[in-house]
């Protein structure tokens, strides 16, 4: 059974670790190649407040808005999946 994010299990180590997972699943999305908002809200929006990947993405520096609007990998969001075993597809911004 997958736990719920909930505040009596936020730091549950498992929890934790789907978190991350989530995040990095997102990263690799995103390296495919540069995204547009309406096209990463279509995909990755939830309904669950503790469910915002993209959102932490931006928080902590991985994803920014590059040329034309288009969300793209920062540094930082390739050394994260360089980290998780994952080369980014695309290259620097």
């Amino acid at each position: 059974m997958t736990p719920y994010f909930s505040p009596e299990n936020a730091g549950d180590p498992v929890v934790a670790s789907e978190a991350k997972l989530l995040t990095v699943q997102f990263l690799k999305w995103v390296a495919e190649r540069p995204r547009r908002y309406a096209e990463l809200r279509e995909a990755w929006s939830s309904t669950c407040p503790l469910n915002c990947a993209w959102e932490d993405a931006i928080a902590d520096d991985l994803v920014a808005h590059g040329a034309g609007g288009c969300l793209m990998l920062t540094q930082r969001g390739r050394e994260r999946l360089a980290a998780a075993g994952i080369e980014a597809a695309i290259s620097p911004p």
